[in-house]
């Protein structure tokens, strides 16, 4: 590589992150996988108990022998946030990283424990604020990405204005899949990539091989913006479930797990990614990112990694040859 990405001690062989995905997609499976291929492995700490996460973060270790970057992803928005910040910490962890909100407390807890606190931005006005509250590193993350998102505008618009407003490192996030993505973020000024979707479709994945499937028989209008509980837009593979609630449409709640610091009420979103991880992708919540339908095999993640250095190398020879 002719650069490098350090945020703390975190120096990876390869400066690819694999981004937190909940409910049960990114556990420790997928995370160690990661980065014993030379990435840097997330556990998503959303909709699993303070038993669980610390089990996952242990299990992570032993899988990895010590060896590799294994963060946490927690989520402002959740209840929980502080607790699983805190228990993350508390097992050491490589770092944390937060999105949907920020909180002064967490980059207060992060110098407490010496370790590094990474944000998810999607502006430059949040990337300053993050940056000058203690961040250690910003992904940007564009309109391109699965999940909850916090902008409309694509990430190669965001990326370089983010880029030119902090003296932090930069990771670019949200329709990144291929080697020839990764040459254009780092040719923008970004010290690397987070990657989500691509890893979803992976044999190391935590998610059932429903969810996987879901992802691979993906067509390009198969993917939809639904407005989820939280507050905010969500990109998701159309079912069943994305069907009912469009328009606004109420569904009975059975139980309420009270999980959301602020909730519309509408449907159970965490529920509704709990029946997705049990395998019912027509009555649960996918998320992708915009470009799933690119996707047309389930890899080992070496494989899905060596793929993209291999891409990142030809683009960037070619780049040179120009």
């Amino acid at each position: 590589m002719d650069h490098s990405l350090q945020i703390g001690h975190l120096r990876p062989k390869f400066p690819i992150l694999q981004g937190g995905m909940g409910v049960g997609i990114s556990l420790s499976k997928l995370a160690s996988a990661v980065a014993n291929a030379g990435g840097i492995g997330t556990i998503s700490g959303t909709g699993i108990s303070i038993e669980e996460l610390r089990s996952h973060i242990k299990k992570a270790r032993e899988l990895t022998n010590g060896v590799g970057y294994i963060g946490v992803n927690v989520l402002f928005a959740m209840n929980d946030f502080a607790e699983k910040m805190k228990v993350a910490m508390e097992e050491k962890v490589d770092f944390i990283i937060s999105g949907a909100g920020i909180s002064r407390d967490m980059y207060a807890w992060g110098r407490e424990y010496g370790i590094p606190v990474i944000s998810i931005v999607s502006s430059v006005r949040v990337a300053k604020l993050s940056e000058r509250l203690g961040a250690a590193a910003i992904v940007v993350e564009g309109n391109e990405a699965g999940g909850h998102l916090g902008t409309e505008r694509p990430l190669f618009d965001v990326l370089p204005e983010v880029v030119k407003a902090v003296n932090i490192p930069v990771i670019a996030a949200g329709g990144i899949l291929t080697g020839e993505d990764f040459a254009k973020a780092i040719s923008m000024g970004a010290s690397g990539v987070q990657m989500g979707t691509r890893f979803v479709a992976s044999d190391e994945c935590d998610a059932p091989l429903a969810f996987k499937q879901k992802y691979v028989d993906a067509k390009k209008e198969d993917t939809i913006l639904v407005k989820t509980t939280v507050g905010l837009e969500g990109r998701a593979i159309r079912n069943h479930f994305t069907d009912q609630i469009s328009g606004g449409n109420k569904l009975k709640i059975n139980k309420c797990y009270r999980c959301l610091k602020n909730c519309s009420f509408q449907f159970c979103t965490l529920d509704s990614l709990f029946k997705s991880m049990n395998g019912d992708v027509e009555n649960g919540l996918v998320f992708s990112g915009a470009r799933v339908h690119e996707i047309k095999e389930i890899l080992p993640v070496q494989e899905i990694i060596e793929n993209i250095m291999e891409g990142y190398q030809y683009s960037r020879v070619q780049t040179l040859s120009i």
